[in-house]
């Protein structure tokens, strides 16, 4: 049976992984593992099984906050840029899930296909957004996937198509360990057009967004017909600080951190506010965030 020990040169021990999230918070973890191909990966993952080694994904780290204590067991992070492959074949594109989403749209803009530019500003990897159903109000990055290969907790790798999965509103039904990669069919239009689309999206996020800030994405789901972001101003909380975390005046569904902040002032805002606006409106928020 093998240890981790085989693994000691991608491999680091309590290692930080507030440099690794969007919000800059939160503890080590036991283990941080990085594969350098998707056999070192399932080779990891086996061995993680056999010992019973607790295993995370770790993304891009922007729908994420890590309690101070840190985590135990393995945290595996897909960095290597063979996990980050692109590829066009006609209308199809084919994704490794540590790509960025970002380079995703700009991939498929270049290649003149339609579609993943309603994801504009959407931050994250592919394979976090595959999991999560990333989107925005004009559209989800499910509604273009044909089919998703991943790996189980025990190592076992297979292909889930299209009528075996499922979206919904910032959630899917892939609940495998690990996204491998992602298949997506779009539709062919002109780059200048998709282009115009693509800028004028983005405008429109950079204007009721705090983008330039050390923040995560939205902290809550939308409940169906509401905005969390309008509840949570309704309930006068914009601006509301607990240490060196703030609830943004801008748009009141992204928390932002300063230096000194720590995973328990988040933690404490997101009570406060999931607390007055069920006092005020009778609604129970829902974490669109991860919290470990």
């Amino acid at each position: 049976m093998s240890s981790l020990e085989d693994f000691s040169d991608i491999t680091r021990r309590d290692e930080p992984l507030a440099p690794h999230t969007w919000l800059k918070v939160g503890g080590p973890a036991q283990y941080l593992i990085e594969p350098r191909s998707v056999e070192e990966l399932t080779a990891v993952v086996r061995c993680c099984d056999e010992n019973g080694i607790p295993v995370r994904m770790l993304g891009g780290g922007s729908n994420l906050l890590v309690r101070d204590d840190g985590v135990e067991g393995a945290v595996l992070h897909l960095s290597h840029q063979c996990f980050a492959q692109i590829t066009v074949d006609g209308t199809t594109l084919r994704a490794g899930s540590g790509a960025l989403l970002s380079r995703l749209v700009s991939e498929s803009v270049t290649a003149g296909l339609a579609g993943l530019e309603t994801l504009a500003g959407v931050p994250g990897t592919v394979g976090g957004a595959l999991h999560g159903n990333s989107g925005g109000r004009s559209g989800d990055i499910g509604q273009f996937v044909s089919s998703v290969s991943v790996l189980t907790i025990t190592g076992e790798p297979f292909e889930r198509t299209e009528d075996e999965l499922s979206f919904g509103y910032r959630a899917s039904s892939i609940n495998e360990l690990v996204i491998l990669e992602g298949t997506f069919e779009l539709q062919p239009d002109d780059p200048e057009e998709i282009t115009r689309r693509l800028r004028k999206l983005w405008i429109m996020k950079k204007a009721t967004q705090p983008l330039s800030f050390q923040s995560a994405g939205c902290i809550f789901k939308n409940p169906r017909g509401i905005s969390a972001g309008a509840l949570v101003e309704q309930a006068g909380l914009k601006g509301m600080q607990v240490g060196g975390a703030e609830i943004s005046d801008r748009h009141a569904n992204f928390f932002f951190t300063r230096d000194g902040a720590t995973a328990a002032d988040v933690v404490q805002l997101i009570d406060a506010a999931r607390s007055k606006v069920s006092e005020q409106f009778g609604v129970d928020l829902e974490l669109e965030i991860e919290i470990w």
